[in-house]
């Protein structure tokens, strides 16, 4: 429990306010790591300071820091980047550090951390710690506890990290513009206690939603309901990594939501626990086993399982957000015989194709024309066909051989014998036991009435 008093005395040592850096002292900032890669960045272990067990950033990276007088230092560029949001499809965005998300930021229960900020943007910006208990003037919020940082300034905030738990960071300066073009971020503060909240394996990623037009690569950030792209740490599926895992391994996985709406999040095979939220980690008596917890808007939730062996989906339960992109107003064509009409605009179109009379699952299977920079709605290949998948989807790959640190996708799970289910044929008629018939000899039904006596 964090005291009033310890945490006033806290905060005056770090009341330095958000002060622009003059040249000379850019001089002396802490080297802005840049990261473009789109696939996870195995998490190092930290290099001095506090001991702690680094998450795995899906898709992404943690940030490096100097230690400089006993305080963390880590240095946050604010620029416009190009990310890949699946092979075949890049999206102009914003972040940091050359990534959207924005690298993950690490640290330990008790540090002090001083973060830089610099500003590469064409607009103003600030940097909100969400969740974090800071001074009121490190807090973030343009306009009310700080003057926005211009562009090409540097600010400093500097404050201690009162309680673990995992949080994010993003801008508190025209939100609706600069959220909505990817800028945000983790924020993972450890225990003390290396062995406290302890697991074998630590995921962490970020829910963020676009609209992006077909053919377009950046963002319509006035959209405020009709979102087409729906992704984990700006990845779709099938460019989200697989969560790799060993058989019996104690996993978590941390989800933070930035969209616009909430999400249930289901995981197939083992059940899992809800352990954490923006608050802290939920004791032990208190937490409830679920195979679906919904994260609203500006949420956190960690979940933590025992895993099984297998290659488990795991993806929101809205059926929209596992599509790529698609028009909210296409008519449902189900039953509808569109031979007639087909033959004659693909008079017009010759790469027409009449598609929905049957279902949609014919969008998987056939390699439809699409503007260049797009994806398709559905797309994906497994080892039994298409997947039919897009967006907020990926799959927990667990393995009996997997090392410890180890996190390379293992490639398609190889299942026992008897254990695939398969088509049923005749030959297999034998084998299935049949429903116990009465005796051809018993024609009696006994059957007891009310009050217990027998009757016929």
């Amino acid at each position: 429990m964090t005291h009033r008093r310890n945490f006033i005395k806290a905060a005056g040592a770090t009341m330095l306010g958000a002060a622009a850096v003059s040249r000379t002292g850019a001089a002396s900032l802490p080297e802005a790591a840049i990261q473009t890669a789109t696939t996870m960045q195995p998490p190092p272990a930290p290099p001095n300071g506090r001991p702690f067990n680094p998450v795995a950033t899906l898709n992404g990276w943690s940030l490096p820091w100097r230690m400089k007088d006993g305080v963390k230092e880590f240095h946050l560029v604010a620029e416009p980047v190009v990310r890949e949001l699946a092979p075949g499809m890049k999206a102009n965005l914003w972040g940091y550090n050359g990534s959207s998300p924005g690298p993950t930021i690490e640290a330990v229960e008790g540090d002090r951390v001083r973060i830089f900020v610099t500003n590469k943007l064409p607009e103003p910006t600030t940097v909100h710690w969400h969740g974090v208990l800071v001074p009121s003037g490190m807090d973030g919020v343009g306009g009310l506890t700080q003057a926005h940082v211009p562009p090409g300034k540097t600010f400093v905030y500097e404050f201690v990290l009162q309680r673990p738990g995992t949080h994010m960071y993003h801008p508190h300066a025209d939100e609706m513009v600069q959220m909505a073009m990817g800028m945000m971020g983790l924020l993972i503060i450890h225990p003390k206690d290396v062995h406290q909240f302890r697991v074998d394996r630590d995921f962490a990623f970020l829910l963020a939603s676009y609209a992006i037009d077909p053919g377009a690569a950046t963002p319509r950030t006035s959209e405020m309901t009709d979102f087409n792209m729906w992704t984990w740490n700006s990845r779709v599926f099938p460019g989200i990594d697989p969560l790799v895992a060993r058989s019996g391994d104690r996993v978590r996985i941390r989800i933070g939501n930035l969209t616009m709406t909430n999400h249930p999040i289901h995981m197939h095979g083992p059940h899992f626990e809800v352990t954490g939220t923006d608050g802290g980690w939920v004791p032990k008596s208190a937490r409830w086993p679920e195979v679906t917890t919904d994260i609203a808007v500006g949420q956190m939730r960690a979940i933590e399982f025992d895993a099984v062996a297998g290659d488990w989906a795991i993806h929101c339960h809205k059926a929209h957000h596992t599509m790529g992109p698609m028009s909210h107003t296409a008519p449902n064509l189900i039953g509808v015989d569109q031979r007639a009409v087909a033959e004659r605009i693909s008079k017009l179109v010759p790469d027409y194709m009449p598609m929905g009379s049957g279902g949609m699952s014919e969008m998987a299977q056939m390699q439809m024309p699409i503007p260049e920079n797009t994806l398709p709605m559905m797309t994906g290949d497994g080892p039994f066909g298409a997947l039919e998948m897009g967006g907020m989807f990926s799959v927990v790959k667990v393995r009996d051989g997997v090392r410890a640190g180890e996190y390379r996708d293992p490639g398609w799970f190889k299942h026992p014998a008897g254990t695939v289910a398969r088509e049923y044929t005749a030959e297999d008629d034998d084998a299935v036991p049949r429903a116990v018939q009465p005796q051809a000899d018993d024609k009696t039904l006994r059957v007891r009435k009310p009050g217990g006596h027998e009757g016929h």
